[in-house]
C-alpha cells in the first residue's frame, strides 16, 4: 500500500507539531522518520495509523483518502518502543490475539490461528518460545514478539515507534539487521521513527530528516548524508566541528585569528564551515590550517578520536584509523595544526 500524506498540521495547544507536511510514501518501501525529540516525527506516525487526528490535511492510502477511517479500518500494524505486550498471557496468546478480536465473521478458525501464529514464530525464530510469559523474555525477544504480533493481522502498513529505543546498543544493532532482512523478504510498507542517525541510514530505503513541525530533507541515506540541504542536517546527522567565518577571495577567514583556509567558494560573505571528524587531518611545522592544541586522545578499537582546542577556547574532534595514531605520537598540550580536507559551507544569512 502506498501513502501519502498531504498538508499535515497539527497543534497540542500552542505548540504547533506539524507545520503543513506533504510526503509520499511508496508501496514496499521502509522509510525512517528522523529527528531530535519534539519534531513531530511520532504525531506524524499516530495520524497516519489514526492514533491522532490532524487539525488539518489529509491522509491517503492508495489514492484513497484515508483520513476518516477509524484505526481497525486502516490495516495498520502498529509496534511501541515498550513492546505493549499483555503481561497475564503467554507468547502464543499474545501473537494470537489480533486475530481472535477479530468480528466473529473474519475471526479465523482455532485451527487457523494456531497455524498462523506458529507461522510468524518461525518467522521472527522464537517459536521455540510460544508457551513463555512476557516476563521470561529478554528486551529484543519481546520486541520480537511485539512485531510478530503486528504482523498476525496482515497489515499493508506497518509503523515502528522508536521500535529498538529500550535496548542496549548490542542487541539494537542485531535487531535492525534481522529487520531489514525481514522486511526485504515481506515487502510491507514500512515506517519507522527514530533519533538514531545511524539506525536510519543502516535502515531505510529513505530518510525524512524533520526539524521544528517540517521536513527538512527527503531522500537515500547516502543523499543525506553527502549531499545535506541545510545546516541542521548536516550538524544532526554525525559529529561535525563548525566555524564561522568570513569568505574572502578564496580562503575562510576566522575573525579574531590568524587562520585563512582554501576555500572552493568566491564572493565575500559571511558563511558556518562544517567539517567531519574524519575529514580533519593532523599536521605539525609551518602552513595553513587551524592552529590548536592536543588536549586528549582516545583509542576506539579500529580508530582513534583526537580532542583539541585552540587558543580562543575552541574545540576541535578529528578522527583517525589507529595505525596513524601510532606513527603521529601525539601528546596532551603539544602543538598541531589542523587541516580540512573538506569543507562544507552554509551561508549565515540562510541559518
Amino acid at each position: 500500500m502506498s501513502i501519502r500524506v498531504e498538508g499535515i498540521f497539527k497543534q497540542f495547544g500552542t505548540f504547533t507539531a506539524l507545520d503543513d507536511v506533504t510526503l509520499d510514501f511508496p508501496k514496499g518501501e521502509l522509510v525512517a522518520l528522523l529527528g531530535p525529540s519534539g519534531c513531530g516525527k511520532t504525531t506524524l506516525l499516530r495520524i497516519i495509523a489514526g492514533l491522532e487526528t490532524a487539525d488539518r490535511g489529509r491522509i491517503l492510502f492508495d489514492g484513497a483518502d484515508a483520513s476518516d477511517r477509524h484505526v481497525r479500518e486502516r490495516q495498520v500494524g502498529f509496534v511501541f518502543q515498550h513492546y505493549a505486550l499483555f503481561r497475564h498471557m503467554s507468547v502464543f496468546e499474545n501473537v494470537a490475539f489480533g486475530l481472535r478480536v477479530k468480528p466473529r465473521a473474519r475471526r479465523p478458525s482455532e485451527a487457523e490461528i494456531r497455524r498462523k501464529v506458529m507461522e510468524l514464530l518461525d518467522l521472527v525464530q522464537l517459536a521455540w518460545l510460544a508457551d513463555r510469559s512476557p516476563a521470561q523474555l529478554s528486551g529484543g525477544q519481546r520486541q520480537r514478539i511485539a512485531l510478530a504480533r503486528a504482523l498476525a493481522v496482515e497489515p499493508q502498513v506497518l509503523l515502528l515507534d522508536e521500535p529498538f529505543g529500550a535496548l542496549d546498543a548490542k542487541v539494537r544493532k542485531e535487531l535492525r539487521r534481522w529487520l531489514r532482512q525481514l522486511h526485504d523478504d515481506l515487502h510491507i510498507t514500512s515506517i519507522f521513527v527514530t533519533h538514531d542517525q545511524e539506525e536510519a541510514l543502516e535502515l531505510a530505503d529513505r530518510v525524512v530528516l524533520m526539524n521544528r513541525g517540517q521536513v527538512e530533507q527527503l531522500g537515500s541515506p547516502r543523499e543525506v548524508y553527502a549531499e545535506p540541504a541545510s545546516e541542521f542536517v548536516f550538524g544532526f546527522l554525525g559529529s561535525a566541528n563548525r566555524i564561522e567565518g568570513e569568505v574572502r577571495n578564496g580562503r575562510l577567514a576566522v575573525p579574531g585569528t590568524d587562520i585563512a583556509l582554501p576555500v572552493a567558494a568566491d564572493g565575500a560573505r559571511q558563511v558556518t564551515a562544517y567539517i567531519r571528524p574524519h575529514e580533519l587531518a593532523i599536521a605539525r611545522g609551518e602552513g595553513d590550517g587551524i592552529p590548536a592544541t592536543v588536549r586528549r586522545v582516545l583509542e576506539l578499537g579500529p580508530l582513534a578520536r583526537v580532542e583539541f582546542v585552540t587558543s580562543a577556547g575552541q574545540g576541535y574532534e578529528a578522527e583517525i584509523p589507529r595505525s596513524e595514531l601510532a606513527g603521529l605520537a601525539l601528546q596532551p598540550g603539544e602543538a598541531v595544526r589542523l587541516v580540512p580536507r573538506t569543507l562544507r559551507l552554509f551561508p549565515r544569512d540562510a541559518a
